[in-house]
Formats: C-alpha cells, sequence, structure tokens
C-alpha cells in the first residue's frame, strides 16, 4: 500500500501545503471520529471523474458502520453525487436518506476538506444507526463539539498548522470540558470531574473559569500560569500545546482547542488525561538513565587509568617484547575506554561506530595513517550498533587495523589500507584490504597463535556470532602487490536501531 502522501498527490490535494493539510487532519481525526460516534474516510477525486478513499478511522466510542477496509476504494455516478456536492459548492452535505443496504444501516454526511480557501478533499462521516442511544447530556455535548469541529474542518480552520502526536494527546474518553466564549466549563465529562479531583480540586469545576481553576491547582507556579496561558489562548481561537498540570496528588495531561465553527458560539475544547504514573515512570526512567550514563563515565575513568598506569609500566621495560606487549594492552584498553565515553554522552544504549573509530584510530598512529608507513582510510559507514556489540567490534577492527600495518609492510615501504564497511541485506561487511606483502605460505588464520588474530577469533565468534576469513587475492585493482583481505561478516547489524 502506498503512502498517504503518495495517495493524496495522485487526487486532488497536489500542492505539498495541501498534502500537509490533510495528512494533519488524518493524525488527529480519531477525536473526530470519537466525538462523532461515526467513522471518518477522507476521498479524493480522481482525474476519470471517480472519487478515491484514502484514509479511513473508526471510533472508539461506538460500534463500527464500515467494518470493511475502503482505503483504495473507488465510488462513482449516484454514489458519488454527495462528494461531489460537497466539492464543487464548498457546503456539508447530508444524505436524505439512510443507506439500509449493507448489513449495519448508516447515515452519511459528507464535508468539505478546505485549506487557503480550496476544498482539497471531502471528509465522509458514517454513523451507525441499528446503535440506540438516549439522549444523555454527555452524547449531545459529543455531538454539538463534533458539528463544530465538522464547520471548522470546512471552513479551513481546523486542524492545528502544527503537527500532534496523536499518541500522546488526551482521547475523548479520558476526560472532556467544554469552555463558553468566556473560558468558563459549560460542561464536564465524569471523568474529566474524577481527573481534577484527583488534582486536588474540591469546588464545582462546572461555572468556574477553568483556566484560573487549572492554574491555581499546579504546585509550581510557573508552569500553572503557563497552562492557565494556554486554555486562555484557545479560547481565544489558537491552538497551544498540550502541557502538564501537576499538583501534590496527581498530574494531568491538558489540550485545549478552539471552538470557532462559523455562526456558532465560540467556545473551547478542553481534554485532559490523568498522567500520574506515566510521569512517575517516566522520572525513574531518567533518573535510571542518569545512573547509567555515570556508571560508564566512571568506567571510562577507570579504564585510562589502568592505560595511564600500563603506558607508565612500559616505559620502564628494557625488554623490547615486554614494552611492545605493555603498548598494545594501552591501546585495547583505551579502545574500549572510548566506548564507555560514548555510552556516558548518549541517551540511548546504541553506539556510533563511525564516531568512536574516528576517536580511535588516532591511538594507532596519526589520523590519516596506521603505522609509520601505510596509510588507511574508511570507506562506509558502519552506522550504530547496540553498546553489547560495539565494544568488541571497535576491539576486532583496531587488532586488524594494528596487524594489517605490522605485518604487510615489515620493511617499511609505503602502503595503502581500507576499511570497508558495507551492507548485505540486514548483515554488516567489515573488510580490511591492504596492498602489502600478502599472507605467508600454508598460513592459516585459525591456527595462528597470535595474540591479535586470538582475541580477534574469540570477539568475532563469542561475542559478535560473525564469521572472518582472510586472503591473499591473486591481484588487487589499483595496486602492484598481492595484499590481504580480511573479511568480517556480522549477522542482523546492518538493520536499522532507531
Amino acid at each position: 500500500m502506498t503512502s498517504l502522501s503518495d495517495r493524496l498527490t495522485r487526487g486532488s490535494a497536489s500542492a505539498p501545503a495541501q498534502v500537509d493539510h490533510a495528512r494533519r487532519l488524518v493524525a488527529d481525526w480519531q477525536l473526530l471520529a470519537d466525538l462523532s460516534f461515526a467513522d471518518l474516510t477522507l476521498w479524493v477525486p480522481l482525474h476519470t471523474g471517480a472519487w478515491w478513499c484514502v484514509a479511513q478511522v473508526r471510533p472508539l466510542t461506538a460500534p463500527t458502520s464500515q467494518p470493511d477496509d475502503l482505503v483504495g476504494s473507488e465510488v462513482e455516478g449516484p454514489a458519488a453525487e454527495p462528494f461531489v456536492v460537497a466539492h464543487r459548492e464548498g457546503r456539508p452535505v447530508t444524505e436524505g436518506e439512510p443507506d439500509w443496504s449493507g448489513s449495519t444501516p448508516r447515515r452519511r454526511e459528507v464535508v468539505p476538506v478546505r485549506h487557503d480557501g480550496v476544498v482539497v478533499a471531502v471528509l465522509a462521516r458514517d454513523t451507525n444507526l441499528a446503535v440506540t442511544r438516549s439522549p444523555s447530556t454527555l452524547e449531545l455535548t459529543y455531538l454539538d463539539i463534533a458539528a463544530d469541529l465538522c464547520l471548522m474542518v470546512s471552513a479551513g480552520t481546523f486542524p492545528p498548522q502544527k503537527p500532534l502526536d496523536a499518541e500522546l494527546s488526551p482521547r475523548v474518553g479520558d476526560g472532556l470540558l467544554r469552555l463558553d466564549a468566556g473560558g468558563r466549563a459549560a460542561y464536564a465529562s465524569p471523568n474529566a470531574l474524577s481527573a481534577y479531583r484527583r488534582l486536588g480540586v474540591t469546588g464545582d469545576v462546572v461555572g468556574s473559569d477553568l483556566a484560573r481553576l487549572t492554574g491555581d491547582a499546579a504546585v509550581d507556579r510557573v508552569a500553572g500560569e503557563s497552562v492557565a496561558a494556554g486554555i486562555r489562548a484557545a479560547v481565544t481561537g489558537r491552538f497551544p500545546d498540550p502541557m502538564d498540570v501537576e499538583s501534590v496528588s496527581a498530574t494531568l495531561l491538558v489540550r485545549a482547542l478552539p471552538l470557532q465553527a462559523p455562526g456558532a458560539e465560540e467556545g473551547a475544547l478542553v481534554l485532559v488525561r490523568d498522567v500520574t504514573d506515566v510521569r512517575r515512570r517516566d522520572r525513574a526512567l531518567l533518573t535510571k538513565d542518569a545512573t547509567i550514563r555515570e556508571i560508564h563515565h566512571r568506567v571510562k575513568n577507570n579504564l585510562q587509568t589502568v592505560a595511564a598506569l600500563l603506558r607508565l609500566q612500559a616505559r620502564r621495560m628494557t625488554e623490547p617484547a615486554a614494552r611492545e606487549a605493555l603498548e598494545e594492552s594501552v591501546r585495547r584498553v583505551s579502545s574500549i575506554a572510548v566506548v564507555h565515553e560514548t555510552l556516558a554522552g548518549s541517551r540511548e544504549d546504541v553506539v556510533d561506530v563511525d564516531e568512536v573509530l574516528d576517536r580511535v584510530l588516532p591511538m594507532l598512529g596519526d589520523l590519516t595513517s596506521v603505522g609509520p608507513a601505510a596509510r588507511t582510510r574508511r570507506v562506509g559507514q558502519f552506522g550504530e550498533l547496540p553498546a553489547v556489540a560495539a565494544t568488541p567490534l571497535v576491539l576486532v577492527v583496531t587488532e586488524l587495523l594494528h596487524n594489517a600495518a605490522e605485518h604487510a609492510f615489515p620493511d617499511g615501504s609505503p602502503g595503502s589500507i581500507e576499511l570497508v564497511a558495507e551492507r548485505d541485506g540486514d548483515d554488516l561487511v567489515v573488510r580490511v584490504v591492504d596492498d602489502g606483502r600478502g599472507l605467508p605460505e600454508g598460513f592459516d588464520p585459525a591456527a595462528s597463535d597470535g595474540l591479535g588474530l586470538q582475541i580477534v577469533r574469540t570477539l568475532v565468534a563469542s561475542e559478535l556470532g560473525g564469521s572472518l576469513a582472510m586472503t591473499s587475492p591473486p591481484s588487487h585493482p589499483g595496486y602492484g602487490r598481492t595484499g590481504t583481505e580480511v573479511v568480517l561478516t556480522l549477522p542482523g547489524a546492518g538493520r536499522p536501531r532507531r
């Protein structure tokens, strides 16, 4: 199935601003469906004269009248006549008679979706007539608000210009209040009353100045004034961002929307949700995240201390082999420390491997060289990996680069080393290619007793779950010598991490 933007572009909503307007409506129309007790479908005209359904949503407050998925379906002829009239005349159209032909009787209203004076699509509201309800105050309030929002859709004043994360917004069933033109609560749903009681409000909510009432309940006066200002802004016709109001006993998420339908009474709609437990968990996660980052910071500091001690010890060694072994240990410990330093500065449990390698490679020599004569360059992107995989990968790469610089050019002759990262489906393939002297005759990397290769084999098999291959190709393009190619394959490491 194509994206909503593609489907809109195929129809009449071809300008980017028109597409964005329709997308914002779809992002926020669950509110309208719940208030209407109706299914909503969005239709655009095609060049063939037919009408194409590009989006659909079902209400959470009533049984659906459209159990089938209508997205991608087309209608034309008499069935499309209400669409044509609403689109041409720019006004809502209600079918004269209900549709009794299907398994579920329904009544359809078609609302033009206007943007900058141009009707770019039509919105169909299908109400299930098989459901009988008593005309309660709550239901009548919902329907009145839905009617106002539909008129605002027709006038082009809804949805708001700023996209909203529908998952984070309060829903109709969480708590709803309707305000009059003076900002006083004309109606509050039972859930809204309960939410304000948990907030610590003991007086009457209905009839009160909701902005003042909500602001006074906040522990933080500055935050309370901000929420109150947002509610007042909605009454005057603006769309404020959702905000939290926190008291001693509870935290409410408050979203206010203006109700300024042409010819209707002005006011505002306020949705509230009790997010006390959610915010408590958020704070716990932030505390845990800060603790973990502090641990990474301390581990990094401890590793740097160990590296400094090993470096001091290496300077006191008179045996060249012992000094070289200690210097290699310093390099390995420092590589691990860089990974922990990256984690200490990140809020995610993933590591940007390219950033780490750019900081580790200078430890092997110059930023653009590994060893005294071999020049290296990095090709491709490693991307992000979980911390548990990033540390062994960085160690493996540094070992392979150091091994290439040490053994491919023993006589100090100039040469080149390439570190290449590639994607093969979901796999990450890392190649270390040099143009040095190649592998010795009969060399078996699996049987080598060199410490560096032993570390590489152990990390690849036990930590990364990958495979390692070393070859000396007959000829390497662009190089005069045979060289060596090491190929490291990591299954699943090429998938995006965010």
